[in-house]
This record gives C-alpha cells, sequence and structure tokens, in this order.
C-alpha cells in the first residue's frame, strides 16, 4: 500500500491482497470494539446488584454515557480523517477505549461507571470512518459490497464472542466471590470481564501505528458541488442533499435503535421465561455467531453481483429489504409463550440487522465523494449512534421504570420498534426516489474523472 495522505485519484487501487489485509485488521478491530461495547448489557444484573442501580440508570451507561462522544467526536475526527494518516487514527482509539473498557472494572458507583463508558465512545469513535476511508480507497465501487460486508460482520461476531464470554463469567460467578488482585483488592467477575476484554486491545493499537494506508481518490468533477475536503464542504454537500441522506439514514438509525435497546434481553428473558443471564448469553452468543456474519456476508455477496450485472442500486434495495425484515421481528419474540420460539424470531431479526448494518454504510458509500468520505461517514455514525444509544436503551429503561414495571420488561422491548419504525416504513418510496436521483449524479461524475481500476 502507499504511505501517503496524497489525493491519487487516477491511481490503481492496491492488489487484493494488501487490500484483504487492511479489511482483515479493521475488521478485528471493530470485532474487539464491540466487546467492550456490548460486553456491559451482559452484566446488567451483577452490576446492578453490587452498584445498587436502577434500570434507568443501566440505560444512561449503555445509552446516553456511551454516546456522548462517541457521537459528538465524530465530525471533528472524520475531519481528521480526510487529512491526516488514518492508521495511526485507529491506533490512538484502540489504545484508547481498551484502556477505558479495563478501567470500567474499577467502578464503585454509577458515576465511575459513567466517565469510563463514556472514554469507550471516545476511542471507538475513530474507527469506522477511518475504516470506511480506507476500505473506499482500495476497492473499486462494484466491489464494495463484501469488504464492507467482512468489516461489518464484526459487530456479530463481536456481539456473539461478548455473549460467550459473559456466558461463562455468570457461571463463573456463581461459584466465586471474586479474586483478589494485587495493589487492587478483591475483584468481582463482573469487573474481571472488563480488564480481560479490555487490555488484549493495547497489542492491537501497536500493529496499527506500523500499517500502511492506501492512497485517498477523489472525485475530480465540479458539477457534485464539492470545492475540497474542509467540514463547511462536508456540511454544505449533506444540506444539499438533506432529503436523500435522512431518508435512508433513518432506516439504519431505527435499526440501533433496536439493536441498542437489545441490550436489555438477557434481564427480559431472566424476568420473563426464567432463563438465567449466563443461559440466554450462550443461545444468544451462538445465534450471533451464526446468523450475523453469515447474513452480512451474504448480503455483500448479493450487493456485488447486482451491482455488476447493472443494479447500480442494490446496496439500497436489499437495505430495505433487511428492514421489512427486521421490524415486525422485533416486536413478536417478546410475546411468544416460550424463550425457544421467541430465539426462533429473533434468529431472523439478527439476519435483518446485518443486511442493514452491511448495506446501509455501503449505500451511503455510493453517494458521497471520496474526499469528504470521513466526514460524511462520521456524520452518518454520529446520526445512527445518537438515536440508537440515546433513544434505545433509555426508551426501554424509562418504559421500565415508569410506564409497565421493571417485571414486564419485554413490553417496554416490543414498544421501541412500534415507537420509531413506522413512520420511515411509510417513507420508504420517497426514499428510493431521492436516492437513486443522488446516485445517478455521482455515477455520472466517478466516470468524467475515469479512475484507473485493476
Amino acid at each position: 500500500m502507499t504511505d501517503n495522505n496524497k489525493n491519487h485519484p487516477e491511481a490503481p487501487y492496491p492488489s487484493a491482497t494488501s487490500a484483504w489485509f487492511l479489511v482483515a485488521l479493521l475488521t478485528i478491530a471493530y470485532v474487539f470494539s464491540f466487546i467492550d461495547r456490548y460486553i456491559l448489557g451482559l452484566l446488567i444484573e451483577p452490576i446492578k446488584a453490587d452498584l445498587g442501580l436502577t434500570d434507568e440508570q443501566i440505560g444512561l451507561l449503555i445509552g446516553f454515557a456511551f454516546a456522548i462522544f462517541y457521537a459528538t467526536m465524530g465530525l471533528p475526527l472524520g475531519w481528521l480523517v480526510d487529512r491526516k494518516r488514518r492508521t495511526w487514527i485507529v491506533a490512538a482509539g484502540v489504545f484508547v477505549w481498551s484502556i477505558a473498557t479495563a478501567l470500567s472494572g474499577l467502578a464503585k458507583n454509577f458515576w465511575h461507571l459513567f466517565f469510563a463508558r463514556m472514554s469507550v465512545g471516545i476511542g471507538e469513535a475513530t474507527l469506522s470512518p477511518a475504516a470506511m476511508s480506507m476500505i473506499s480507497d482500495s476497492f473499486p465501487p462494484e466491489r464494495r459490497g463484501k469488504p464492507v460486508a467482512v468489516y461489518v460482520a464484526a459487530l456479530s461476531l463481536g456481539a456473539g464472542l461478548a455473549s460467550l464470554i459473559g456466558s461463562v463469567v455468570l457461571t463463573w460467578a456463581k461459584t466465586t466471590e471474586g479474586v483478589d488482585i494485587a495493589g487492587l483488592g478483591t475483584l468481582k467477575p463482573w469487573q474481571l470481564t472488563f480488564f480481560a476484554v479490555g487490555l488484549p486491545g493495547i497489542i492491537l493499537a501497536g500493529i496499527f501505528a506500523l500499517v500502511r494506508e492506501p492512497a485517498r481518490r477523489p472525485i475530480e468533477d465540479a458539477t457534485i458541488g464539492v470545492e475540497d475536503n474542509s467540514i463547511g464542504s462536508a456540511l454544505s454537500y449533506v444540506r444539499k442533499n438533506l432529503g436523500t441522506y435522512a431518508g435512508f439514514i433513518s432506516l439504519a438509525c431505527v435499526m440501533t435503535i433496536i439493536a441498542y435497546s437489545q441490550q436489555f434481553y438477557a434481564p427480559a428473558f431472566e424476568r420473563t421465561w426464567g432463563w438465567p443471564a449466563e443461559k440466554y448469553a450462550l443461545v444468544n452468543g451462538i445465534v450471533l455467531l451464526v446468523a450475523g456474519p453469515a447474513t452480512v456476508v451474504l448480503s455483500g455477496v448479493v450487493s456485488d453481483r447486482w451491482s455488476q450485472a447493472g443494479m447500480k442500486d442494490a446496496a439500497l434495495k436489499l437495505l430495505i429489504i433487511g428492514y421489512l425484515i427486521m421490524l415486525p421481528t422485533a416486536i413478536i419474540p417478546m410475546f411468544m409463550p416460550t424463550p425457544e420460539i421467541a430465539f426462533v424470531f429473533l434468529f431472523v431479526n439478527t439476519a435483518g440487522i446485518g443486511i442493514i448494518s452491511a448495506m446501509a454504510v455501503t449505500a451511503l458509500l455510493a453517494i458521497t465523494p471520496a474526499q469528504i468520505r470521513g466526514q460524511i461517514v462520521a456524520l452518518y455514525y454520529m446520526a445512527i449512534s445518537m438515536t440508537g444509544l440515546l433513544l434505545g436503551p433509555s426508551t426501554v429503561g424509562s418504559l421500565s421504570t415508569r410506564v409497565f414495571g421493571e417485571a414486564d420488561i419485554r413490553y417496554a422491548l416490543a414498544t421501541v420498534p412500534i415507537l420509531y419504525g413506522l413512520i420511515p416504513l411509510l417513507l420508504i418510496p420517497t426514499t428510493y426516489r431521492l436516492y437513486r436521483k443522488q446516485l445517478d449524479r455521482i455515477l455520472a461524475a466517478e466516470g468524467s474523472s475515469q479512475p484507473s481500476k485493476s
């Protein structure tokens, strides 16, 4: 790979080996990030017991605390991604979130854990804008679906591995009161878990500090309305195409709202059907590892094949299919008579979420000029993160504590998709029309700049 940050719109793409090596490293980092993000949801009950917290406070820790900087730092970090060495930015982010995750294990009260989770959000905000920028510069448009899907598959891999880790920890917690650590005193199993999943990321940060990155590939066509790679140009481009972005990103926002609300599933299964958290975590981990990555990668393969066959809006069409799968299957499980039947629907729901996760960002890249891609991707993750993290867990927590009662948390979970998902569903025809119009403009501009392909 080329080791510079200059623009090379006509340079050949990196070799397949170099490009896929970078995708593999970025995917591993994403797995680490999601384990560190997801593990808190599986440790809700022991954390509540030791720190004396409510569902509402847990909702704030899962959502608001993480989102404060994960979302708001996105744009300045996206600005850096469009200018500075992206692999170094990722290395710094991995280091920060890994240390912050480990420090979560030292929390003695709500505010200690709040500030630790805030710091995790700061570190993780660096990854996806840099990753999508580098992946886009490593593959031509008609071949981006699969590498983007492989990267996004880390969501399910990370969540699945976190579930399995959580299952082991929760089972172990029933056999021990804690472990004595020199200088730290006696740590409970949930505290040790944060150390175990956080500290290995420091090694990965060191690897990224040594990795080279691909050359940038801007579109040099004035008709798209992007003068340079400044924040002003990025915001202006979004403002001119606000209807297009708002339409299809709203579908992804509903996905993240539902996905983050599901971090309350462990206590919901325990309170509704009597499943201990470790059993839920084990089954959920298996479901995520089987359904998630397979669906995500398959959707990427299908997207590339459809695109190469001439269907340039393949990513958006698959995104809409995923939405139609996800929405009903997020409501139905909470009304099933047994946990086993509930998980049948959750398996399908995981597939729908996986399709949306992969195709939303693929669709975004298709209508975004390369010179502002880091900032636009950052804005995208700001939007879906703020809505998902701020609305998902907090809505469930508030409805559970204040409306339905904490024993009936399943009704709070079933309400979330209805509350947030119906309006974007009704607007899908308009969303498709606006997106297709903008896609045609970008394809014409890319054709006029005539980048070399390999």
